[in-house]
């Protein structure tokens, strides 16, 4: 009867493909498909990114996902988070990636190990460790000795947790990822073929390797010995997603590595949606044709601490909740999303799935409360350095927090303009402690007016860096000030600030709690800049999400746990409290707020905030008539067909020009829109767009999936600059270059399924 009993189980688990055992198993491209133990499998794989779950929770959201009808979860090894300084590696509690593993293992499901270096996820700095940028020369992602001996070094400890777990050894790993979407970073076969050596080198030499990418650049870096994948989203025609990739091998099996169930938040920007139909549609489709997928995310969760990143071009920093409008929400529930997905998944099942689990935790509401106890900023500086020339937060050897140059003015008798370059990111100016202007990255800002100043007066500079790019090639993204800073007299004469005292006050919960008791000993500098603390009493322990509205700008610690950044601007206006950081009787909060506040009180509630923007976030390009430039001749025009992809267009001859410009005109139907936008110095010269700014749109629909004119060049093929329905064509995008540029040639991408005339401008 035993034996009857596991004969049953062993072929219910092959049915709904599902881990049967920890005896060894087999996973491996053939006859066309994916293939278990021989027979052909379609993976369906919800990706969860564990350092976003608390630990606690785990278990619940794997549970989650295998009741929604995965039979898979996707993951990324994040190599700043088990590497936060050089050679200290830490793989433990909420690190200890091969214990999830091993959970989702327990509750029958395979896993997908995508192990970098590079990881994007909108994670600071893509997933790279900050201290790499100590080395001020270093070449990231490419074969720069330093950078590949320590990819090299942090693989081997990656191999040394998961190769144990791979399925030929009777662990769950079926396939592993080598790099990550490399074709939107570069083109550089010899780089990504000693990542796959590394990768195999480190234990994975047994197990089904394979690379993503976009199907409009995924042969750029195709190697011919791993699988190809291709990542995009809600909405995608998907016949049209894979038509190159059969063209190349028509045999081969076909998987969507990364499809896009929502997407992220910036802030002060509009909170993203995507529609659930259109994600469940697409899903339906690809089963039906049998082709496997990853749906990135089925659960976001929260990018707790400091470990949000930043978009580019320009400088788009992520807020802190990665809810991503996702089947299952930041707090762990099911939404609409989930309820439409898993009928669909039932359906293409032949097993009845799970039940789906009660919810981790209860939600609880706290009453509001003051924070009551106060020390200034200036208590947090932990350290003081002398330097004649500025340096950065690495060059200080600190990886979070908020830097703070002070230096001594000469005598200015009429007002003057201080102009600071590179301030990365939020940065606050004090003259003998009165704030006389912010400095904000996101728009482009690198100047304050002073007024006059008697000689001897302080200036205080205190720069916050945020989350560090984690796309594109701006990734090597120091914080502090990162150029100099000068004094533009009202006579046109310039004096270069080069004397300063820096301080350095780190994002940690051990530097708030000394800043607090050395409060007493402190003058502050920087106006109401500080650490709040205050303590609320609940009677049992639940989820709740903390209303910050109240304060201004900066981080939040939950009895010693980092919550993450909250920022007064929106769109989100709580931060996700885990019950299980919560214990009944009284707990303690810690607010870091470098902007201040007049009224420190906080509250739980039962629901998120996550799309309330507040004043002070318009645009700053122009949309109406009266900012709409003057044109030259156009330098290039012509028709792009429905479904041809990019679209080259030489032009006749070179033209010089600070601005960019496209008109569109759509005939089909559609509103006009535009995907993509890149420009070259020659066939091969690509202009860096990464510090591109809109100058001025005639029309963009901001509330209708978020489609402004920034869409046109953030390097994502998934999100387009789009009219309003309403609006008429043609409509005009001109784009500001930062400086001169010599243009021969542009490339357009237009979003699947529209077609348009176009015309093209550069204006000088």
């Amino acid at each position: 009867m035993k034996s009857i009993r596991l004969l049953f189980v062993i072929a219910w688990a092959a049915l709904c493909g599902s881990v049967a055992s920890h005896a060894a198993h087999t996973f491996a491209v053939a006859d066309g498909s994916l293939m278990l133990d021989g027979r052909p499998f379609t993976v369906r794989a919800a990706e969860l990114h564990y350092p976003r779950i608390p630990r606690p929770y785990w278990e619940h959201r794997i549970k989650m996902c295998k009741s929604l009808g995965m039979n898979t979860i996707c993951l990324y090894v994040f190599w700043n988070l088990h590497e936060p300084k050089e050679s200290q590696f830490d793989f433990t509690g909420q690190n200890d990636v091969a214990h999830f593993c091993r959970l989702a293992q327990k509750h029958g499901m395979w896993v997908i190990v995508r192990p970098g270096p590079y990881v994007c996820a909108e994670w600071e700095m893509g997933g790279l460790p900050w201290w790499l940028l100590k080395k001020h020369d270093i070449g990231l992602r490419q074969l720069d000795p330093y950078f590949m001996e320590r990819v090299r070094a942090f693989e081997q400890r990656v191999g040394e947790q998961l190769a144990p777990l791979t399925i030929d050894r009777g662990g769950p790993i079926i396939m592993v990822q080598v790099e990550n979407e490399y074709g939107s970073y570069g083109t550089d076969k010899p780089y990504v073929s000693q990542i796959r050596d590394i990768i195999r080198q480190a234990g994975f030499d047994r197990v089904t390797l394979f690379q993503c990418d976009w199907s409009t650049n995924f042969e750029n870096n195709a190697l011919p010995d791993l699988l190809w994948t291709m990542n995009f989203g809600t909405g995608s025609d998907v016949d049209e997603q894979f038509r190159r990739l059969g063209e190349l091998r028509p045999t081969a099996p076909k998987m969507c590595s990364e499809f896009w169930s929502g997407w992220f938040d910036k802030w002060g920007a509009q909170h993203e949606t995507r529609p659930a139909d259109d994600m469940v549609a697409g899903i339906d489709q690809m089963l039906r044709q049998g082709i496997s997928f990853s749906l990135y995310m089925t659960h976001g969760g929260t990018s707790f601490s400091h470990w949000a990143g930043a978009n580019s071009p320009g400088y788009a920093p992520d807020v802190t909740s990665y809810d991503y409008d996702a089947p299952i929400n930041e707090q762990g529930l099911p939404t609409h999303k989930y309820w439409l997905l898993r009928d669909v998944m039932q359906h293409h099942t032949t097993c009845a799935l799970p039940d789906v689990p009660e919810p981790a935790m209860p939600i609880i509401s706290i009453p509001e409360f003051r924070l009551t106890e106060y020390a200034p900023l200036d208590a947090g500086i932990t350290s003081t350095v002398k330097s004649s020339p500025l340096r950065t937060m690495e060059e200080l050897d600190m990886g979070w927090g908020s830097v703070v140059y002070r230096t001594s003015l000469p005598d200015i008798e009429e007002p003057s303009t201080l102009t600071v370059d590179q301030c990365h990111d939020y940065g606050r100016v004090f003259i003998d402690s009165t704030l006389v202007g912010t400095i904000d990255r996101r728009l482009g800002q690198s100047a304050v007016n002073l007024p006059p100043c008697k000689q001897g007066a302080q200036l205080t500079i205190l720069v916050e860096g945020m989350g560090r790019i984690n796309f594109g090639r701006a990734i090597a993204d120091r914080k502090g000030i990162a150029g100099g800073v000068g004094i533009t007299l009202a006579n046109g004469d310039h004096i270069s600030l080069t004397r300063w005292d820096i301080g350095l006050v780190p994002d940690d919960y051990e530097c708030a709690l000394n800043a607090l008791s050395n409060a007493d000993k402190i003058i502050s500098s920087m106006g109401t800049a500080g650490y709040y603390r205050g303590y609320f009493h609940i009677d049992s322990v639940g989820d709740t999400f903390l209303n910050t509205e109240h304060f201004g700008k900066g981080q939040v610690y939950v009895n010693g746990h980092p919550l993450g950044r909250f920022w007064s601007i929106g769109p989100q206006q709580t931060l996700y409290l885990p019950g299980c950081w919560l214990q009944k009787g009284r707990n303690e909060v810690i607010v870091l707020d470098v902007a201040g506040t007049g009224h420190p009180t906080l509250l739980g509630q039962l629901t998120p905030e996550l799309n309330r923007l507040r004043t002070g976030t318009g645009r700053s390009h122009g949309t109406g008539p009266e900012a709409r430039p003057s044109m030259p001749a156009a330098v290039a025009q012509g028709a792009i067909a429905a479904g041809s992809g990019w679209h080259h267009v030489t032009l006749p001859q070179a033209a010089v020009g600070r601005y960019l410009a496209v008109e569109l005109t759509s005939d089909d139907g559609h509103c006009a829109s535009l995907a993509e936008i890149t420009a070259y110095h020659s066939s091969s010269d690509r202009i860096m767009s990464e510090n591109w700014a809109v100058r001025y749109v005639s029309g963009e629909d901001a509330l209708h999936g978020n489609h402004t004119a920034d869409k046109a060049f953030d390097l994502q093929e998934s999100t387009h600059w789009s009219c309003a329905q309403t609006d008429a064509t043609p409509q005009l995008l001109v784009i500001d270059m930062g400086i001169k540029q010599t243009i021969a040639s542009v490339n357009l991408l237009l979003p699947q399924g529209h077609a348009a005339r176009y015309r093209l401008f550069v204006i000088e």
